[in-house]
């Protein structure tokens, strides 16, 4: 079980949003040329379309503030999936073009770097355990997707959550413009989203465009009832020009330990697991089903607290829980957790004890449907039951229980 709510409440997000008609709203400072949402909404179309994102640099800040419960410490790993679910995380990132990518993750004493050389390699640095990774494509470079590791769980930008956020904009969403806004030092415009459904927790989305690529700056969510965003992630600083060719070389470091793997070769490397994860997906979509549509969508699935536990070499792991048919895959490989980070532990962080953590702050339950646990965020809500299902949405606990009735 995925337990990474930012990103999990910006997924079931983007994929509420719905269908329909879009409405154009407020005007503010002219510091730009008017636009429409539906021109906006086509700019961010068209920048999607693109077969790789533009050449541009720059510095991302993601922020989550959704009032969980105190969670176990991960040793200052502040690439642990579970450190991202509070306080601020900074990623860097680099678009070179022609397969040339970099994402760098800083660490308290450490630092994680995914590099694509565009040469049909990409490495993976680890200075925390002076380890690098070499990953051969058995291919042309564009014939392979290269897995993001699990050690960089939310290596995304503001342009990848905007284009789920913007797939669609329907009937149970105002969607307003305003402009003025600046972020990264660049003119904005700012796409504004507010649910029209009671149940949603989600009070309304900003995405920030830049004014003159149309590239998503920013993007915030806020819960219903609060002047602050409970989730956002955003440019600090960018730059629209091509990095340095040098920013996308790399050598191991002398004493460093080198280690080769080709993707999909069936060495068990992680090719092999994105193989193994996609298909254990589909399996285990086929248990999953939804309740509700847009903002209101509750996604159900089979599951207990023991898929938590650490696995051992003899008892095979669960894999993560994998996305609904309705809601965009999150940006970690799906895989087991043994696998993505040994001994059943996501960076010095045990799963077993983030859910005691969790279940500890949780509610006891009931109805005619059952009885279970329902926790609860600023944006997300989980309902689990004591008859093996979890249920779970930006939707207010009470609609969590009364899906859980539908049968």
């Amino acid at each position: 079980m995925r337990w990474g709510v930012p990103i999990a409440a910006v997924v079931v997000v983007g994929a509420a949003v719905g269908t329909g008609p879009v409405i154009a709203a407020v005007q503010g400072d002219p510091a730009l040329p008017e636009r429409t949402a539906q021109q906006l909404l086509a700019e961010v179309a068209k920048n999607a379309s693109r077969a790789e994102p533009p050449a541009m640099s720059g510095t991302v800040v993601e922020t989550a503030s959704l009032g969980l419960p105190a969670l176990p410490a991960t040793a200052g790993v502040s690439s642990s999936p579970f450190a991202l679910l509070s306080g601020s995380h900074t990623l860097k990132v680099w678009y070179g073009g022609d397969d040339r990518v970099r994402l760098a993750l800083p660490g308290q004493m450490s630092e994680t770097d995914l590099i694509s050389t565009g040469h049909g390699e990409a490495w993976l640095w680890q200075s925390g355990t002076n380890t690098a990774t070499r990953y051969k494509l058995d291919g042309p470079a564009g014939a392979h997707a290269i897995p993001t590791p699990s050690v960089l769980p939310t290596a995304r930008t503001p342009e990848d959550l905007a284009g789920e956020l913007l797939k669609a904009a329907g009937q149970d969403t105002a969607v307003g413009v305003e402009n003025g806004q600046h972020v990264a030092g660049r003119a904005a415009y700012q796409l504004v989203l507010t649910p029209k459904v009671a149940t949603s927790l989600v009070g309304k989305v900003t995405v920030a465009l830049d004014g003159e690529t149309y590239i998503p700056l920013r993007v915030q969510v806020y819960a219903k009832g609060t002047a602050e965003p409970a989730f956002e992630v955003g440019f600090t600083q960018v730059a629209f020009t091509t990095p340095a060719p040098e920013n996308f070389a790399f050598t191991p470091p002398a004493g460093a330990k080198v280690e080769d793997k080709t993707l999909g070769a069936g060495d068990g490397g992680p090719g092999d697991e994105v193989v193994a994860g996609a298909k254990a997906g589909q399996q285990a979509k086929a248990g999953a089903r939804t309740h509700g549509t847009g903002w209101g969508t509750i996604a159900e699935l089979p599951f207990s607290p023991e898929n938590l536990a650490p696995s051992t070499p003899s008892t095979p792991s669960t894999p993560s829980t994998p996305s609904t048919p309705s809601t965009p895959s999150t940006p970690s490989t799906p895989s087991t957790p043994s696998k993505r980070l040994g001994a059943g532990k996501f960076g010095d962080t045990d799963p077993s004890k983030l859910a005691d953590s969790l279940l500890k702050s949780a509610k006891r339950v009931s109805g005619p449907w059952g009885s279970g646990r329902v926790i609860e965020s600023k944006l997300v809500s989980a309902l689990l039951t004591d008859d093996g299902r979890l249920l779970i949405g930006a939707v207010t606990p009470e609609a969590l229980t009364e899906a859980a009735g539908r049968r």
